[in-house]
C-alpha cells in the first residue's frame, strides 16, 4: 500500500524558502512529490497529515554505542535503535567496543542479524582494527568487510603503535574501506577524568591535555597521506586538532572529521561543582577556545559531520563520581533539538546547513544511499516540529541511559515521526511501531 504524507513543510535548497509539499511513498521508496497547492488523490493509500511540520531525510549518526553484545544492562540493539528513531535517526553506525569485541565475521553477523530482527532503524556496524582492540594484531579486514562491516576502528581507545596504524591504513586502502580513529595518546591521559583547565585546577584533578588528542591526529594525517586511505577522525574536541585537519585538507590528504553536540555547546567551565559524572565524557569538555574552534571547523568544512557518540551507562555506574564513573553521555534524543535551538534559531546557521551536516554529508562521506529525498531514494524520512518548546526530561528517554548533562534544557526542533524504508517506526503520539 502506498502512503501519502501531506501538508509537509520542505526546505527549498536553492533559495532557503519553506514550501508546502505532499509526498507519496511506495515499496519503501519515495515515489513522487506534489506541490502543496492542492491535495492529491489519496484513494486507497494510507494518509499522514504532517500539519505543517518539516519533512527531512532521516538523520544519520556515524558514531554510536549500542553496547550489545556484552553490556545489555547499559543498552541493547532494540532499545538503542528505538532511542535513535525517537531522535530522528534512521541510520546509525555502532562502534565495535562490545564484549566480545566486534572483531570477527561472527560478531558482525550477530549485530546485523539482531538489528534486522529487533532493531527499528538501519544499523551499519564498524569492525575493530585490532583483535580485542588491544593494538597488537590486525583483524581480518577482508572477511569483516564481506560480513558487512562499513569501516574499521578501535574506538574507545587509540591505536598506539604508528606502524600498526600504517599497516591498517594500507590494508584498508587496498579494500577501498575507511579507517575511523579515536585519537588519544595513552601516555598522556592515564588516571585523568576531565580536561586540563579551570575545572581540573579548581578541584585538584589530573587533567587530560589537548595534545593527547592532537598528537594522534597529526600522526595519522601523515600516515593517511602516505597510504592514500580515507581517514576519518572521531569526536574532534580541540583547537589543535582542528588546525591540523585544516592543514591536512589544504594539501589534499583524504581526511574527514566529526564533532559532537556537547563539544559545540559546553566547555569545562560549565561542569558543576557537584562533580556530576553526567558531565564526564571522552574526549572531555575542553576550554571555550576549543569550543569556538570546533564551531568554526564545522562551519568552514574542516569538520564534516555532526555525530552523537551516544554512550549509555547505568545510573549506578554514573553515581560513582567524576573520578570513578565511566566516560560517556547519551545523545540520540537531544542531538537535533540542541543543534537547531542553539545554532539555527539563533541565526548562526541555516536549517539547510544543519540538515546537511546531520544527514546528507554523512551519507556522502561514507557512500551510503541515504540522506536524500529524491524520487527513487529509500523512504527514510522524518517530521520535525520546529515551533514548540519542550524540556529535556531523561525520564522520557527510550534509551536505557539517563546520563545527560542537558537535563532541564528547553529546546525546539523535536522529531515527531520517523519512517524507515517506507514504514513508520516511531511517532510522538503512539511511540514505537514494530
Amino acid at each position: 500500500m502506498a502512503t501519502w504524507i501531506i501538508n509537509a513543510k520542505t526546505l527549498n535548497k536553492e533559495n532557503g524558502d519553506i514550501e508546502i509539499k505532499h509526498v507519496r511513498v511506495e515499496n519503501g521508496l519515495i515515489a513522487e512529490w506534489r506541490d502543496g497547492t492542492a491535495l492529491p488523490n489519496t484513494s486507497g493509500a494510507e494518509v499522514i497529515d504532517a500539519q505543517g511540520k518539516l519533512i527531512s531525510p532521516g538523520l544519520i549518526d556515524m558514531h554510536v554505542h549500542l553496547r550489545e553484545p556484552g553490556f545489555e544492562y547499559k543498552e541493547t540493539i532494540a532499545s538503542g535503535t528505538e532511542s535513535a528513531a525517537k531522535g530522528g535517526f534512521t541510520v546509525i553506525a555502532p562502534m565495535p567496543n562490545t564484549r566480545p569485541v566486534m572483531d570477527t565475521p561472527e560478531t558482525i553477523n550477530f549485530v546485523i542479524d539482531k538489528a534486522t530482527t529487533e532493531g527499528v532503524v538501519r544499523v551499519l556496524p564498524y569492525a575493530a582494527i585490532t583483535k580485542n582492540e588491544l593494538g597488537r594484531e590486525l583483524t581480518d579486514f577482508a572477511a569483516l568487510k564481506q560480513a558487512g562491516a562499513i569501516g574499521f576502528t578501535d574506538d574507545g581507545v587509540g591505536v598506539q603503535n604508528a606502524q600498526m596504524m600504517k599497516n591498517a591504513m594500507a590494508l584498508a586502502k587496498s579494500l577501498d574501506m575507511p579507517i575511523i580513529a579515536h585519537c588519544e595518546d595513552d601516555t598522556l591521559v592515564e588516571g585523568a577524568a576531565v580536561s586540563e583547565g579551570v575545572f581540573a585546577r579548581k578541584h585538584g584533578l589530573k587533567g587530560i591535555p589537548n595534545e593527547s588528542e592532537a598528537i594522534h591526529v597529526g600522526r595519522d594525517i601523515l600516515l593517511s597521506e602516505a597510504t592514500g586511505v580515507h581517514y576519518h577522525i572521531c569526536h574532534v574536541s580541540t583547537e589543535q586538532s582542528v588546525r591540523l585537519i585544516r592543514l591536512g585538507k589544504s594539501v589534499g590528504v583524504k581526511v574527514t572529521a566529526e564533532v559532537c553536540p556537547h563539544h559545540l555547546l559546553l566547555s569545562d567551565e560549565h561542569i558543576p561543582d557537584s562533580m556530576d559524572a553526567n558531565w564526564k565524557m571522552n574526549p572531555p569538555l575542553r576550554t571555550p577556545k576549543d569550543v569556538e574552534a570546533c564551531i568554526q571547523g564545522i562551519e568552514d568544512g574542516t569538520i564534516d559531520i555532526i555525530v552523537t557518540d551516544h554512550a549509555p551507562h547505568s545510573e549506578e555506574e554514573k553515581a560513582r563520581g567524576m573520578e570513578r564513573a565511566p566516560f560517556g553521555i547519551v545523545g540520540f534524543e537531544t542531538a537535533f533539538p540542541l543543534m537547531y535551538t542553539h545554532f539555527v534559531r539563533t541565526g548562526r546557521w541555516s536549517l539547510d546547513f544543519l540538515l546537511r551536516r546531520m544527514s546528507t554529508d554523512p551519507a556522502r562521506l561514507f557512500r551510503l544511499p541515504y540522506g536524500t529525498m529524491e524520487v527513487g531514494a529509500p523512504a527514510d524520512l522524518i517530521l520535525i516540529d520546529l515551533e514548540n518548546e519542550r524540556e529535556v526530561d531523561p525520564a522520557t528517554f527510550l534509551t536505557k541511559g539517563r546520563n545527560t548533562p542537558f537535563k532541564g534544557w528547553k529546546l525546539y526542533g523535536w522529531p515527531t515521526l520517523t519512517m524507515v524504508n517506507g514504514k513508520v517506526v516511531w511517532t510522538d503520539e503512539n511511540g514505537i511501531n514494530r
